[in-house]
């Protein structure tokens, strides 16, 4: 424990915003992967980063997961290349609704 606690005397709380998404947000709504990032946190948090590595692999790919989305966008571009191949096989007529093609508005 230091003598003199610097951080407190400036009002200053470096360890407090470690990512992005811990960081204060606007009208205090949570950021999308802030509830992945406080379970990782949690996780790790006293067990060392040698150790957090292999414990806490899991919350940590969930986090990633969420921030960068990959499995998501790999997984929405099987979708679109399956309705691609079922439409060029005439198997699946989309909904005109889909091809800009509904009545208009009044």
């Amino acid at each position: 424990m230091p003598f003199f606690d610097v951080q407190k005397r400036l009002g200053l709380n470096l360890d407090h915003q470690m990512t992005i998404q811990s960081a204060e947000q606007p009208h205090k709504i949570p950021s999308r992967c802030h509830a992945f990032e406080k379970e990782w946190i949690e996780c790790a948090h006293g067990i060392g980063a040698t150790r957090a590595e292999k414990e806490c692999k899991i919350e940590f790919d969930d986090f990633v997961e969420c921030l960068l989305r990959q499995k998501t966008m790999k997984r929405l571009s099987d979708i679109r290349r399956q309705r691609d191949k079922l439409i060029k096989e005439g198997k699946y007529t989309p909904p005109p609704h889909h091809l800009g093609k509904e009545d208009p508005r009044p």
